[in-house]
């Protein structure tokens, strides 16, 4: 009886795990001051990202369809990358991270969209922004904002 109800709770778990890996080996910052700083030093605008890693379908599926295609990484290379997770497991963040990630929200995607790209310039001033994603696999719009604000 273990064994089976372990079987059947195993996908529920694997699912619910947040997908962080875009952190992970990459050159997303997950602090503020930090991206603005960097974005003063280099000059360049910031990208923020807002996502909902274990409980966003689109915000997953972005990941898949944008982040990882070598279009993104070439024009991400005008950016600062700045990651804005705001997962419902509290376990997956820090507190002191996730308040931060929720002032953040309430400052730069006060309608709580997800996913949400917003671009800032190096000052923090808010220059550009494109909310959802289809599912589709089509991220023209996504690449336009990113040619259009580099």
């Amino acid at each position: 009886m273990k064994h089976l109800l372990v079987i059947l709770l195993f996908p529920l778990i694997i699912s619910a795990q947040a997908d962080l890996s875009i952190t992970e080996n990459s050159k997303w910052l997950t602090d503020y001051d930090t991206a603005l700083s960097k974005a003063k030093k280099q000059d360049k605008n910031i990208l923020l990202y807002f996502t909902g890693s274990d409980w966003c379908p689109p915000c997953k599926m972005l990941k898949q369809d944008l982040f990882e295609t070598d279009g993104f990484k070439t024009l991400s290379e005008n950016y600062i990358l700045l990651y804005v997770d705001i997962p419902r497991n509290k376990d997956i963040l820090s507190k002191k991270q996730l308040e931060h990630n929720k002032e953040l929200l309430g400052k730069y995607n006060a309608r709580k969209v997800f996913p949400l790209l917003k671009v800032l310039n190096a000052k923090g001033k808010e220059l550009d922004e494109l909310s959802g994603y289809s599912m589709n696999g089509v991220v023209d719009s996504h690449l336009n904002l990113l040619e259009r604000n580099k």
